[in-house]
């Protein structure tokens, strides 16, 4: 898992701060679009909260900062644990620009420090993409439960298992057997934005992808209450199916 790890957080680092600045723009400029209308910056996540104000939040895998500075713009209190310190550099500058205060953690996520952390949050937050960089599902659900208070609820965006056997969020990734348990290669999902020749250079991230009936059995098998399970389409053909939302409370 140690190696897995590391491999995960030699592509999350190469060359991720230089990339936001590319695609998200400069701190500045996106900060200002962030708090001219943060509710529209969480997409259809927003729906998903029961409130915003003075709540303590887990942004897990929060990346560049991108709903955690948002989330805190309404009123949240937000820790990002994610592997990246590329991604934190973005995420802080971000936060500094928009004149918010979020804390942000680097390290495995599956080490979380749960002597400090432990039932510390209201919500856990997660989108994007994320539960297929962790090989135990089991174990990544019983860290999401231990981080949360009694009562405390999770929501779980990301892509749909859909998209094992096809590539409908055009991420230029090979499709593979729905019910494949193989840990596979992959490039970034962000080298597509760059040359043929930068790209052949790009380290390759280990996936495991799951299953929508292991996501769900992972959920409920840690203690979660299942309470809501939505699917959203892609957003490349609206036929077909994209993402999904689990909303679950401890």
């Amino acid at each position: 898992m140690m190696e897995t790890s590391r491999q995960n957080k030699e592509a999350w680092e190469f060359d991720a701060y230089d990339f936001w600045i590319k695609q998200a723009g400069q701190p500045q400029e996106r900060a200002k679009m962030i708090l001219a209308d943060p509710v529209r910056s969480l997409r259809f996540h927003v729906s998903y909260f029961d409130t915003f104000q003075g709540i303590k939040v887990a942004n897990i895998c929060g990346s560049c900062g991108k709903k955690a500075v948002p989330l805190a713009a309404l009123g949240a209190q937000v820790t990002v644990f994610d592997i990246s310190e590329a991604n934190k550099k973005y995420a802080m500058e971000l936060a500094d620009a928009a004149q918010v205060a979020i804390c942000y953690e680097v390290c495995d996520v599956l080490e979380i420090d749960l002597q400090k952390y432990a039932g510390a949050f209201d919500a856990v937050f997660m989108e994007g993409g994320i539960l297929h960089y962790f090989h135990n599902i089991d174990a990544f659900m019983q860290m999401m439960h231990a981080l949360l208070k009694p009562e405390g609820y999770m929501i779980c965006s990301d892509f749909h298992p859909f998209t094992k056997i096809s590539d409908v969020l055009d991420f230029q990734q090979p499709a593979m057997g729905y019910f494949s348990t193989e840990v596979i290669e992959r490039e970034m999902p962000h080298a597509r934005f760059y040359d043929e020749e930068t790209r052949k250079h790009f380290p390759k991230c280990s996936l495991r992808k799951y299953t929508i009936s292991e996501i769900i059995n992972a959920v409920i098998g840690s203690g979660f209450i299942l309470t809501r399970f939505d699917e959203h389409p892609a957003w490349t053909d609206s036929d077909l199916p994209g993402e999904f939302t689990i909303v679950a409370s401890k």
